[in-house]
């Protein structure tokens, strides 16, 4: 069996890394086709298109899109065996269905490993130039259009804006309020706050001041009032795709400060979380499935194994995103909404191969 599975193997990463490059070419016609415009209009020099962008774009592509070439890998070359007798005769010969699995599981297993690494070391800084180069020639400039800010910036002390604009970083209706024990202690209220950038603090406009001290209360104004706050203008002008460009280290540190400010999109970044182990589990899932379904002689052949598998594999994308926008819009827990579409189909897997030749 050990020629078998070389065999196995080289067919399965083979037809992977084929079909990979080929829907990347695809993609990146029509992507470039849909962009000119805006790269003439904004001037992108060549260089920055292919390296910065297209190049950066290839990784990203990859691993968002990886599943439905894995499936695509593993219907096509298997259905081919299949019509050719090839695996009549490897299990004619005794090896067993389990056995057969086994370069499957090691090829879904490269390819789990590398989404991980591509995950962990390569997307995250290949994002971050991708993205930068969206924002300067591609998308619109950022505008924070959030209303009625509150956030902690740091134990005990909370604070609000009415609005924020991000193009000047002033904050409208600024209050600070800091509690001790439970107990409000001081309570600033300004017209509007701004950020110096002569000296990088924020400078806080026609303020008034109250400070408690249990019976007492010491009130005070003024016109102006330079301070330092945990928080700095980058924090109102981040899209939520800034997540993209962090490793998984990054990306607790960011998860914990935003609960700590009280931030209202911890779910999504909590399901970006999720999702970078879901898809690499999602590898075995998926190639059992298309190996069970088209490890079988039909009539149809090849053409009607593809045609079932690519269904399969794009309602699995689809209930991916369909239970994001669940828990992004509800109560339901993150890592519940990502992790349901991989037992779903684990159960369709362990169905299909019951009823998979032996």
């Amino acid at each position: 069996m050990k020629k078998l599975d070389a065999y196995i193997i080289k067919k399965f990463l083979g037809t992977f890394v084929y079909s990979i490059i080929l829907i990347i070419m695809i993609v990146i016609i029509f992507d470039m086709s849909e962009k000119m415009d805006d790269f003439i209009d904004k001037e992108a020099p060549l260089h920055a298109i292919i390296f910065d962008y297209y190049l950066n774009f290839i990784p990203y592509f990859v691993n968002l899109f990886g599943a439905l070439f894995i499936f695509i890998a593993v219907i096509f070359f298997t259905s081919k065996m299949a019509a050719d007798t090839e695996i009549i005769a490897i299990l004619s010969s005794g090896v067993s269905f389990n056995r057969f699995l086994v370069p499957y599981f090691i090829s879904a297993f490269v390819i789990a490993l590398l989404s991980f690494i591509l995950i962990e070391w390569v997307i995250p800084p290949a994002n971050k130039v991708r993205l930068d180069f969206e924002e300067k020639y591609i998308k619109n400039a950022y505008r924070n259009r959030d209303k009625n800010l509150h956030r902690q910036i740091q134990k005990g002390v909370f604070v609000y804006m009415e609005s924020y604009n991000n193009f000047y970083n002033i904050g409208y209706k600024f209050s600070i309020e800091k509690f001790e024990n439970k107990q409000l202690k001081l309570k600033l209220i300004s017209d509007y706050v701004q950020w110096d950038t002569t000296i990088n603090k924020w400078k806080i406009h026609n303020y008034f001041i109250r400070e408690l001290d249990g019976m007492n209360e010491k009130i005070s104004s003024g016109r102006e009032l330079d301070t330092t706050l945990n928080m700095c203008p980058k924090d109102f002008t981040q899209r939520l795709n800034v997540v993209e460009t962090m490793n998984m280290q990054e990306l607790n540190s960011f998860i914990d400060e935003q609960k700590m400010i009280g931030s209202e999109n911890i779910t999504s970044f909590l399901i970006e979380k999720y999702k970078r182990i879901a898809y690499p589990f999602s590898t075995f899932i998926l190639a059992l499935i298309g190996v069970s379904l088209s490890s079988r002689k039909t009539r149809g052949g090849v053409g009607l194994n593809i045609g079932v598998g690519l269904l399969i594999a794009f309602s699995y994308i689809l209930f991916m995103q369909v239970f994001t926008v669940f828990a992004t819009n509800s109560n339901m827990n993150p890592l519940i909404s990502v992790w349901i579409p991989n037992i779903i189909y684990a159960v369709i897997a362990f169905l299909l191969y019951k009823r998979a030749s032996k």
